[in-house]
């Protein structure tokens, strides 16, 4: 029976354990070989537009999604970015300040046939795409 003040020892010496687990061991080798997360764990990010780009999808899907590459502000890692709904396109330029967010699929990855986009773009110099597409808004110039 562990002492009343033991909460400490338990959780350690389970930490610890865990690697006599050959299942844990695997997932753990393959965490530590992946890729680091460009957004360092946050839910959104802002970065700066270097391009336009249209992305093929995925078999057996047909059609071109579009998609711009940006740069993050944080830390400089260039990413790829999905333009949701019809005409987004037409209201990012290259060079805008635009927040981008992840697409939310399984385990943070990309959703159906959008091959290797993870993320979406949700406002474009500080206004909602969504608004932006709807005409409530305008872009502002600069």
């Amino acid at each position: 029976m562990p002492g009343e003040f033991a909460a400490r020892k338990l959780t350690k010496d389970r930490q610890h354990f865990r690697w006599h687990s050959p299942k844990y061991v695997n997932f753990m080798r393959k965490r530590i070989g992946r890729a680091p997360d460009p957004l360092r764990g946050s839910p959104q990010a802002r970065g700066i537009v270097t391009e336009k780009v249209g992305r093929e999808q995925k078999q057996p899907s047909s059609g071109i999604i579009k998609c711009v590459r940006v740069q993050l502000v944080k830390n400089g890692i260039p990413v790829t970015a999905f333009l949701p709904g019809d005409g987004a396109v037409k209201f990012v330029d290259e060079h805008d300040e635009v927040h981008i967010e992840g697409l939310g699929g399984s385990k943070g990855g990309p959703i159906g046939s959008m091959w290797g986009v993870s993320y979406k773009v949700t406002k474009v110099n500080g206004i909602s795409l969504d608004q932006l597409r709807r005409g409530k808004k305008e872009k502002p110039k600069r």
